[in-house]
Order: C-alpha cells, then sequence, then structure tokens
C-alpha cells in the first residue's frame, strides 16, 4: 500500500481541528502528522512528540539547512512552524495514511511536494459573519486581535480556487459526513472532485 496525504486547511474558525480530530477517532488507518515549532509549551497539557515538536529557533534553522522539512514559515518574526519530511516517513512507516491540520500556506506546499499523493481539502464557512461569531465565541479575541485574525481569513479565502475540493463547513454533522466520504474515495481510488469544486 502507498501512504497518501490528506490535508485540511483554513482560516481560523473555520473548523477544520474538529473535523480532523473526528476523522482521526473514526479511522484506525489515518495517522496525524505532528508539526514542528519554536513556540514554548502551553503548560504542562503539551507534551514533546504528541502536540508539537518543539525546537529551539537555532535547531530550527539548522534542519532547514539541511532540507529536512517538507514545508515551513516563519509566521511571526522568530516563530517558525513547519513539516518535517521525518513525520510523514514514521506515520507511513506504520501503515497509515498522514492526515493534517495545517494553515493555508502550509497545504499548498505540501500538495505542490507530493502532487497525486496528496488530497488538500480546504475548508470554510458560509459567510464572515459566522466565522466573526465563532472567534468572539471562543472568548480568547480582543477586538485588535479580531480585527487581524479576520484580515488574515480574506488573505487567506483568496486561495481556496488552489485546493483539490472546497467543504463548506456550515452543520457540522453534514460536514463530517463529507469529509469521510472524501477520504474514503481518495484512498480507495484516488477519486477526488473536479479541481475547486464547492461541497
Amino acid at each position: 500500500m502507498e501512504g497518501k496525504l490528506i490535508i485540511f486547511s483554513a482560516p481560523s474558525g473555520s473548523g477544520k481541528t474538529t473535523i480532523v480530530k473526528h476523522l482521526l477517532a473514526g479511522n484506525s488507518n489515518l495517522g496525524f502528522s505532528i508539526s514542528a515549532c519554536t513556540r514554548d509549551r502551553r503548560g504542562r497539557a503539551e507534551e514533546n512528540g504528541k502536540d508539537y515538536y518543539f525546537l529551539t529557533p537555532e535547531d530550527f534553522k539548522e534542519r532547514i539547512d539541511r532540507d529536512e522539512f517538507v514545508e515551513w514559515e516563519e509566521v511571526y518574526v522568530g516563530a517558525f512552524y513547519g513539516t518535517l519530511k521525518s513525520e510523514i516517513e514514521r506515520v507511513w512507516s506504520t501503515g497509515k495514511h498522514v492526515l493534517f491540520d495545517v494553515d493555508v500556506q502550509g497545504g499548498l506546499k505540501l500538495k505542490k511536494y507530493y502532487g497525486d499523493r496528496a488530497l488538500s481539502v480546504f475548508v470554510k464557512v458560509p459567510d464572515e459573519e459566522t466565522l466573526r461569531e465563532r472567534l468572539i465565541g471562543r472568548g480568547t479575541e480582543t477586538e485588535d486581535s479580531l480585527s487581524k485574525r479576520l484580515f488574515k481569513v480574506h488573505f487567506e479565502m483568496s486561495f481556496q480556487s488552489q485546493f483539490d475540493v472546497i467543504l463548506v463547513n456550515d452543520k457540522l454533522e453534514d460536514s463530517l459526513l463529507k469529509a469521510q466520504k472524501l477520504v474514503d474515495d481518495f484512498i480507495k481510488d484516488n477519486k477526488t472532485p473536479e479541481k475547486g469544486a464547492i461541497i
């Protein structure tokens, strides 16, 4: 069996993480790709090698120089995130397909690198007002951070047509079923909707 990759990308608040967690819980043939980052752990809840691979900025840059990343970016000054090639090989070595929960730029880079072995899914909410309500509902946004997030959302939305499929997350139950069908069809016989199809 050749290992495949299923990539879920979305602007913040679109629900991609909920969809990815659901797929992981219900599919023993999927393994999650753990990202590398240079930020500090958030309390004791986060574990190295489970939530993220926590690297120093120096170590991260050395790995970039050694071409160990499939994709990486400096999200903020000195804050790096990326996907190690060895992480994908690790999941494949267990006989599973790799499932990603990554930002929009990372998703496009992964798709470009792996081509037909990868299915790229852009998750979006029906409209900006829904997204705004979801972000406010988290209770973690200030007016300033909300404004910055929404600005980033507009930028990220401009890339949606570059993904294999656009999944509109209106009703979560329906979105979970659609996501499962996408995964099943792709793993079984490489079937994907027409590029840029909205489901």
